[in-house]
């Protein structure tokens, strides 16, 4: 994983001790190449677009790596089982992040990881949970997490389904872009430079995809739910 600047030895052995725990997270939920690590890259770098502090970053890493703990308490069968959720298993499962946000802080999370383990699930446009945030309302390391977490799951094989290719998984984000995604952390996140946890586990070859043509797409949703923020 790229380096975080300006971290101690304190903070060098938290991300140690959670990148144990998110180890055993990624088993449970059956991913074949580890899943939390590499969304804490992704978010890190996406933290860095937006010129986060060194302590913010440290903190989204964290919560990168705690974000589904809960998952490994709640140990139901259907998180893995090929098929649609019942609405029961569906409420069920929105407990997760508020087990994770536990789990966090038994595992000695500070509080801003907490609470954006809490938070990473919550939408854009106010339909996520726990706690149906919206737009600002969202800390931002919440909806760089939403976006991170999006693409790593969409982009690895999971046991119900192949992973998608990268340019699908980015014609996911922009589709529900405005929704469930902050449009500007979705541009960032299509201008990063590669790196390789960027890169997804697809099998098929794929043409690049052309990100100034997402990219003003993206815009103009920005400008069509300016009036709404």
């Amino acid at each position: 994983m790229p380096p975080i600047e300006s971290i101690d030895s304190n903070q060098s052995d938290a991300i140690e001790v959670f990148k144990s725990l998110s180890a055993s997270a990624d088993e449970f939920e059956e991913y074949a190449n580890p899943h939390a690590a590499r969304i804490a890259a992704i978010a890190d770098q996406l933290a860095k677009s937006f010129h986060l502090g060194a302590r913010d970053r440290f903190s989204l890493r964290v919560a990168a790596l705690a974000h589904d703990l809960g998952e490994i308490v709640m140990n139901r069968d259907y998180i893995r089982r090929p098929g649609a959720l019942s609405d029961d298993e569906r409420i069920d499962l929105a407990r997760h992040p508020l087990l994770s946000e536990r789990e966090a802080a038994d595992s000695g999370a500070d509080r801003g990881a907490q609470l954006l383990v809490r938070w990473h699930h919550e939408w854009w446009n106010g339909n996520g949970y726990p706690d149906g945030l919206r737009f600002e309302q969202i800390p931002l390391g919440a909806r760089i997490l939403r976006v991170a977490d999006a693409y790593a799951s969409l982009t690895d094989a999971r046991p119900f389904r192949k992973a998608y290719s990268e340019q699908q998984a980015r014609a996911h984000l922009l589709e529900w872009t405005g929704l469930e995604f902050d449009p500007r952390v979705v541009k960032s996140l299509l201008a990063l430079d590669p790196f390789k946890e960027l890169k997804g586990y697809a099998q098929e070859p794929e043409p690049p995809p052309d990100l100034n043509v997402l990219a003003d797409e993206i815009m103009e949703r920005v400008q069509h739910l300016g009036e709404q923020v």
